[in-house]
């Protein structure tokens, strides 16, 4: 299955933020929309950074005047382990496990068009081995059509 079907399954809203967004505000929007990270994007969609509750964690726990006087752009993650709509759900769930991040932003033509979270492989995953195991059942049980 290729990440284009991922995403189109999915049927979610993609929420980005700007780099200039304040830490409060951002942490607000991961709260209020149960997300655990933010592409950073241009006004253009081009995605130029990410920031994760665990970025914002960790840096509050370290300086706590962050929350009040820090950017997304101050702790965004800049070097992104990207995808692409055409690559294959085992290439960005291998590259999820490689590099121990929960995120991929899917890429086309620079702009982001999507995100998958480790639980979006997960689901596909399962929905897979249902499908395999239904068409074995059958096939065992001697009523595959085929």
């Amino acid at each position: 299955m290729l990440t284009r079907e991922l995403l189109e399954r999915k049927n979610t809203n993609l929420i980005t933020t700007p780099a200039d967004t304040g830490i409060k505000e951002a942490m607000g929007i991961l709260l209020a929309n149960k997300i655990s990270c933010l592409p950073v994007v241009t006004t253009g969609n081009k995605l130029i950074g990410i920031i994760s509750d665990k970025d914002i964690f960790s840096a509050i726990y370290s300086d706590h005047q962050v929350m009040n006087s820090g950017t997304v752009g101050d702790l965004m993650t800049e070097d992104v382990i990207v995808g692409v709509a055409e690559d294959s759900a085992d290439y960005i769930a291998s590259l999820m496990t490689q590099n121990k991040i929960r995120h991929i932003p899917i890429l086309e033509k620079n702009r982001i068009i999507g995100l998958l979270s480790i639980g979006d492989m997960v689901k596909a995953q399962i929905s897979h081995m249902e499908v395999e195991n239904r068409y074995l059942k059958n096939y065992i049980e001697g009523s595959y059509p085929g």
